[in-house]
């Protein structure tokens, strides 16, 4: 039994540091298209029902993390129905690598927002900036088993928040397009990227 055991943990082992160097193609473009509209809906609500963000940041940021969150379910339900199809008996141990590498810039991002909500709210003002350079970040880390042109929605996202940072400030902090456009592009971007690098959709 104990030599049964060692052996499942070895494979499960194997498995694991196999998914870890596997090019992961459990992304498809439409799931990333409609999450960009979904960016392009909250900036459209935000400019319709919150008329001074900078006086109601609690609801601003409730808007922004619902639309994230609700991206978020939509392309794990894709990630993990496309990575059964695509990479079968590999698709639990290359969604968890997905989901370590995208993990660390996610928690940090809700972290770092309740740390200046709640301790800093006169630098609220930056969120959106740093929302969109911690995306950059999660990118990033997962470039080393993606396609290598997804490399530059990393770039988009880091170029975007830094631009925030320096360029929205004042008056147009909380503007619903200093979100929505990058956010929408971004996402936009990603979707064209993997439609044209052409993501088949089972093993060679």
């Amino acid at each position: 039994m104990l030599d049964l055991d060692r052996a499942l943990t070895d494979i499960r082992a194997m498995k694991s540091q196999l998914a870890r160097g596997t090019e992961f193609r459990g992304y498809g473009p439409a799931t990333f298209a409609v999450t960009g509209v979904l960016a392009l809906m909250a900036a459209w609500s935000q400019a319709l029902w919150i008329d001074d963000p900078a006086d109601d940041v609690i609801a601003y940021v409730g808007l922004w993390a619902v639309t994230a969150i609700l991206s978020a379910i939509i392309i794990g339900i894709e990630v993990v129905t496309r990575s059964r199809r695509v990479h079968s008996g590999l698709a639990d141990e290359m969604v968890l690598a997905a989901a370590e590498q995208l993990l660390p810039a996610m928690v940090t991002g809700a972290l770092l927002t309740f740390v200046v909500m709640r301790f800093a709210p006169q630098s609220a003002w930056m969120l959106p900036g740093l929302w969109q350079i911690v995306l950059s970040l999660g990118v990033f880390a997962s470039c080393r088993t993606l396609p290598a042109p997804l490399f530059a929605v990393g770039v988009w996202y880091l170029a975007t928040g830094l631009a925030c940072i320096a360029f929205a400030s004042g008056q147009h902090a909380f503007s619903p397009w200093a979100m929505g456009a990058p956010f929408g592009i971004g996402q936009f971007l990603t979707a064209l990227l993997i439609h044209l690098i052409g993501v088949p959709d089972a093993e060679d």
